[in-house]
């Protein structure tokens, strides 16, 4: 650490600041901090993916290139690069950078972060950029902290999330950021970070030894995630005996073991999960099985609750399936009660049966745009009265009043019986069309 020594006189007094600039990657890094932390790069030389967000045209890197940054959420999936991304930042910006988590933070500490970035902006002359990891973790109250600072610029609010900003971030909040998106980085990129701490002296130096096809192997199997790729890159070097040069050779069975399985992304409660049924809906719909079955493991894979799966399917029975084939409903059903019965991993061939089942089954939505119509009349017309024939007559006051007078009780007649079931304001009013098919 560099330290830093500023003069400023006002009136009578005199005032010494003495501050210390510390390389934002290198502080409190060791040879033991785990292999993510040493490789993070401090340049966006480095900085591999992510090329429509920081390329050479784009707004981001223009800006920093001014040093006149807007307040940005980062919004991407773990291991993208957000954390790195907005230390870079810092370090080619001449602001101030703090680091602040809201998993542990609270409110009380992000208000003294804004009253000290208030001196540093009137004393030093000098921004502050506030980077708030997990910032969907502070509520919409606790988040209104932030707005008075960031509105007048006292600080330059970097939030990175994983969780859709839409649902997580408050509109008074994002309508002063601009909202940066984060896509998994590409296997080709997660190649270049882990031939990078191979090579690096922060890395492994060279030690390592590694086939071309199993470095490719793992990046595609870290499904976008760097961190996930050379934590397990990290794991099987330190579980490898190096040779008598001192060189550790990787085989594809120890990585395989360190990865132990590829990251499902997944989140019960976040935008993967609606991501996923919807894709899985969507499969059984084009009559897809093989893309119907591989959404319905990856969201087994990913510990989605077995119920919740079946009761979507008892709804797509019904919604999409309709009277095409109507036992879909009572196969769905089924797979509902073997869930209930059986549990993880047991009920899963249940859900396989039922979900091929619906992806072959013929397709209808009549009745589900027949309720459609039905909805959409009874909200914007008047709630008309049910027919006097059609009402039961409880007393002697309405039958006099008419209640029940004139209906015909099907099962007297020979054949269809002609009288009005709907209201009269509703005569001849079509809601159900059995030919009707998805794609009209």
């Amino acid at each position: 650490m560099c330290p830093y020594i500023r003069f400023l006189s006002k009136g009578n007094f005199s005032i010494i600041l003495i501050y210390m600039s510390t390389d934002l990657f290198s502080a409190n890094l060791t040879k033991n901090s785990p292999l993510p932390d040493r490789l993070r790069p401090r340049d966006l030389v480095d900085f591999y993916g992510q090329e429509e967000v920081i390329g050479e045209e784009s707004l981001l890197k223009k800006a920093i290139a001014s040093d006149n940054l807007p307040s940005m959420i980062f919004w991407g999936p773990p291991g993208c690069g957000k954390t790195t991304l907005a230390k870079i930042i810092a370090n080619l910006t001449k602001s101030f950078f703090v680091d602040f988590s809201a998993v542990s933070g609270t409110v009380k500490e992000v208000r003294e972060i804004i009253t000290k970035a208030t001196d540093r902006q009137k004393f030093q002359q000098q921004k502050t950029i506030l980077f708030v990891d997990e910032i969907h973790r502070f509520n919409k109250a606790q988040q209104d902290a932030f707005l008075p600072a960031v509105e007048k610029g006292v600080i330059i609010l970097i939030g990175a999330t994983t969780e859709n900003p839409s649902f997580t971030i408050t509109a008074p909040l994002m309508s002063r950021c601009r909202l940066v998106v984060l896509k998994p980085l590409t296997v080709s990129a997660v190649e270049k970070i882990l031939k990078r701490a191979i090579k690096s002296s922060v890395g492994f130096g060279g030690r390592v030894i590694i086939e071309e096809e199993d470095i490719k192997r793992l990046a595609n199997l870290s499904s976008g995630d760097a961190r996930t790729a050379l934590n397990a890159l990290d794991f099987a070097v330190n579980a490898t005996k190096a040779g008598e040069d001192g060189i550790i050779k990787l085989s594809a069975e120890v990585l395989t073991a360190a990865l132990q399985k590829s990251r499902l992304l997944y989140d019960r409660a976040g935008e993967e999960h609606y991501n996923l049924i919807s894709a899985l809906h969507k499969s059984m719909r084009g009559s897809d099985v093989n893309a119907a079955l591989y959404w319905l493991e990856r969201m087994l894979a990913g510990g989605e609750e077995p119920l919740y799966i079946a009761r979507r399917l008892i709804r797509f029975a019904s919604e999409d399936v309709g009277l095409a084939q109507a036992n879909a409903l009572t196969m769905a059903v089924s797979a509902y009660q073997a869930c209930h019965f059986l549990g993880m991993p047991e009920c899963s061939l249940a859900l396989s049966q039922v979900v091929a089942f619906l992806a072959k089954a013929a397709k209808s939505n009549a009745l589900y745009r027949a309720s459609l119509a039905i909805r959409q009349d009874i909200k914007t017309l008047p709630a008309y009265g049910v027919p006097l024939h059609l009402r039961n007559a409880e007393s002697d006051l309405l039958k006099e009043i008419g209640y029940g007078e004139g209906y015909k009780y099907n099962p007297d007649y020979e054949g269809p019986v002609v009288q009005d079931y709907l209201p009269k304001e509703l005569k001849n009013r079509k809601y159900f069309f059995a030919d009707q098919s998805p794609k009209d």
